[in-house]
């Protein structure tokens, strides 16, 4: 066997495990999250499609289309390392992936590769849905393809700072329904940000998630709220801030170490 096997060997089967791990429920990881998203479309496309268009000539849900797979994919990456790491803690398991000879590069890069998959699994699906029921512009696939790697890495770094941070469940639910939530429901997954007033426009561009889904939107109309190289820019220096902010964690081995 080469070096070369034998050095990634530890990082090619925890990330085996990880996927592994959310796929055999995929009924409850993918399934029911694209469910979600498509009950935001029916219902938002219902109400608001003949009365809204935006871009000047783009059907509302159309546009809608974008921000609900983007808001999956990052909620769903967030969701994989976070729950998989205070799954570990509360068992106890976790030291059986602190044991084995694996880098704290590679422990970082295997749990947030794992979960870009589970979120482009459920992007995917929302996507294939949704063309169902609308017809999809691609206008630069290069820029769609970047910010949903971009946006998964960045809420899978996330999600492994608040699973290693937390110590129970109810603390874990408060990054979810306090700072995830707020943060992609007010990022312009359902609407453009120049319709809202300059004072919350002002606030939108101080929001990162903004810039995940308004990059990622670029993709499929050639039009955004902002310069898709601001926004790749913005989500760039974010997802270097939080891997270097969670790779410091697991070098120290903070809350994971008796």
């Amino acid at each position: 066997m080469r070096p070369e096997t034998v050095r990634f060997a530890g990082f090619r089967t925890l990330l085996y495990k990880e996927v592994l791990r959310f796929w055999k429920v995929s009924f409850q990881t993918v399934g029911a999250p694209v469910l979600t998203a498509v009950l935001y479309l029916l219902i938002f496309s219902h109400v608001l499609d003949r009365h809204v268009t935006v871009y000047g000539d783009v059907p509302y849900t159309v546009f809608l289309v974008p921000g609900l797979v983007m808001m999956s994919v990052l909620q769903n990456a967030f969701a994989n390392t976070s729950s998989s790491l205070i799954q570990s803690k509360i068992t106890g398991n976790i030291v059986f992936m602190l044991l084995p000879p694996i880098s704290y590069r590679e422990f970082f890069a295997a749990y947030v590769l794992a979960a870009i998959v589970r979120g482009a699994f459920v992007g995917t699906g929302v996507i294939l849905v949704s063309l169902l029921m609308v017809s999809l512009p691609v206008v630069a696939p290069a820029w769609i393809i970047v910010f949903a790697l971009l946006g998964g890495a960045i809420l899978a770094s996330f999600g492994m700072i608040a699973g290693i941070w937390a110590d129970k469940f109810d603390q874990l639910s408060a990054f979810q329904n306090f700072l995830i939530m707020p943060l992609t429901m007010l990022s312009g997954v359902f609407y453009s940000i120049h319709s809202l007033p300059p004072v919350w426009q002002t606030v939108s561009h101080l929001n990162p998630f903004f810039y995940m889904i308004d990059g990622f939107r670029y993709g499929f109309f050639g039009q955004s709220d902002v310069s898709p190289w601001v926004s790749l820019g913005v989500v760039s220096a974010c997802f270097v801030v939080l891997a270097i902010l969670t790779l410091s964690m697991l070098a120290r081995g903070y809350k994971l170490r008796a």
